[in-house]
């Protein structure tokens, strides 16, 4: 049974299967990278290690937000930031569950929930977000990430689209 208010379902529609499966396999495809990376391949006893001309493996905890924005060196910081993720992840799932039409949007979602979610337990376990991936090319070096901020990434630039569709735009006029 479906709880309702005002004609819409509160806590799970019809697309929230898709966007709850698509957050609890990037979170789970996400911890057993980091795991792996950690534990079996131990990148932090090999320091750098190169892939190609502009891609290198290597361990770097971030403490802060994207970019290493807000750093929050102390175990208080990053229960607040965790609380933050817990926050953003409960409203996309009320998304989720009460305005979500397209399986674009519930994909997107997913992806962005669990990401936020797998890089809050890596605050928990470790004290910052764990990020393997340097590029790097022609003297620019990008910051360091993992599979969650891709996934986060990829999710919003979903958004991104779907709000740019035609769709969209006849709703905002109200055709």
């Amino acid at each position: 049974m479906v709880v309702m208010h005002r004609g819409k379902p509160w806590l799970w529609g019809p697309l929230s299967y898709l966007g709850v499966g698509v957050a609890g396999t990037t979170m789970i495809v996400d911890q057993a990278h980091k795991w792996w990376m950690l534990n079996a391949f131990d990148i932090q006893g090999k320091g750098r290690v190169t892939v190609t001309p502009f891609l290198d493996l290597e361990y770097v905890k971030n403490t802060g937000v994207s970019y290493g924005l807000f750093l929050q060196e102390s175990r208080g910081g990053q229960w607040i930031l965790v609380a933050f993720a817990v926050l953003a992840v409960c409203a996309m799932a009320l998304w989720l569950a009460r305005g979500v039409t397209t399986r674009l949007v519930a994909v997107s979602l997913g992806l962005i929930m669990g990401g936020a979610a797998s890089n809050a337990i890596d605050r928990l376990s470790l004290g910052g977000v764990a990020d393997f991936f340097a590029l790097h090319a022609f003297g620019f070096h990008w910051y360091v990430f993992n599979i969650a901020d891709v996934a986060i990434v990829a999710g919003v630039i979903g958004l991104i689209y779907d709000s740019l569709g035609a769709s969209r735009k006849d709703a905002s006029n109200g055709v």
